[in-house]
């Protein structure tokens, strides 16, 4: 007699989903994170199922197609990529991503904080981008040592750039408008403030006498 089959346990024949925390870490500026030391972990969680919405967003994509920058109306710029690059099979050995800032000068190109990201992170906020200045950010995988053989070759970073706009002008008159706004109501309260005390404090002027006319002016009168 045939066994009947056992059920398989959930989520066996599903793709296993992304874990929805992402650990990193801020090293600090320079190539090596020298400015932060080992920098503090941090976790934060995915951004899923996010797309870049015309008039809100812009988005710029690596030759390679796998780093995506999206840049919010707000300044802020959030990273997503996919691992690994399609149609490349996946490596083993992967233990997280390293994310190299750069923004570009007058003169010279300036290092941002780097950014050290767990393996199962696929997005990365970049807050608080300066407007009009150029910015190139790197995503590199990681790669455990072999300890039975040869490191395998650093894989090729995926880079993309990217410039994010200054406010417009029409932010700028809000802000103007609300702050005049705001004076103009300042001005009133101060002059009805300043007509009450000058009503209520005021000491009242002393009545003016009467002139009593005297008895020759009378007699004069009377002739």
């Amino acid at each position: 007699m045939a066994r009947p089959a056992q059920p398989s346990p959930p989520g066996a024949d599903e793709p296993a989903s992304p874990e929805p925390w992402c650990p990193y870490k801020v090293l600090g500026e320079g190539p090596d994170g020298g400015g932060g030391g080992d920098g503090r972990l941090c976790f934060r969680s995915a951004a899923r199922g996010f797309q870049c919405a015309p008039g809100t967003c812009t988005a710029h994509r690596s030759p390679g197609r796998a780093l995506l920058a999206n840049v919010l109306l707000n300044g802020s710029v959030l990273l997503q990529w996919v691992w690994p690059p399609a149609p490349e099979p996946e490596p083993p050995g992967l233990r997280g991503f390293s994310l190299a800032c750069s923004w570009e000068g007058a003169y010279t190109r300036f290092q941002c904080d780097r950014v050290r990201l767990g393996a199962a992170c696929r997005d990365y906020l970049l807050s608080d981008a300066h407007g009009s200045v150029r910015y190139r950010l790197c995503l590199q995988p990681l790669f455990a040592s072999n300890g039975s053989g040869p490191d395998p070759p650093p894989w090729p970073p995926e880079c993309v750039e990217f410039t994010v706009e200054p406010a417009g002008m029409r932010d700028i008159v809000i802000a103007m408008t609300a702050v005049g706004g705001s004076i103009c109501i300042m001005l009133v309260l101060i002059c009805l403030l300043v007509a009450y005390l000058t009503e209520n404090l005021t000491p009242p002027a002393a009545p003016t006498p009467a002139v009593v006319p005297s008895s020759s002016s009378l007699a004069k009168r009377g002739n």
